[in-house]
């Protein structure tokens, strides 16, 4: 996300797999970076010249991976959402 207008935070427990999720109301990723979202040091913008050096979902995904889970970056047509899915 691009630190836009933090909109919501939200969990939720479905068939013993807890999933957290951030979202925001803000443009949403550009299409080409979703399957790039993980990566360390990638950034949506990559002429921005703002604070951040692209790796909080690298993190995002190796706490998730260190659950046995996954993460996901998607638009949602009113925004931006990055979350984690884990066992619990």
């Amino acid at each position: 996300m691009r630190g836009e207008r933090a909109e919501g935070v939200t969990a939720a427990v479905r068939r013993r797999r807890l999933r957290l999720c951030v979202t925001d109301e803000g443009p949403g990723f550009p299409p080409e970076f979703l399957p790039r979202a993980f990566d360390r040091f990638t950034r949506a913008e990559a002429g921005r010249t703002g604070e951040g050096s692209g790796l909080g979902p690298a993190f995002v995904r190796g706490v998730a991976a260190a659950h046995g889970g996954t993460a996901h970056a998607e638009n949602t047509g009113r925004g931006g959402a990055v979350g984690l899915d884990v066992p619990c």
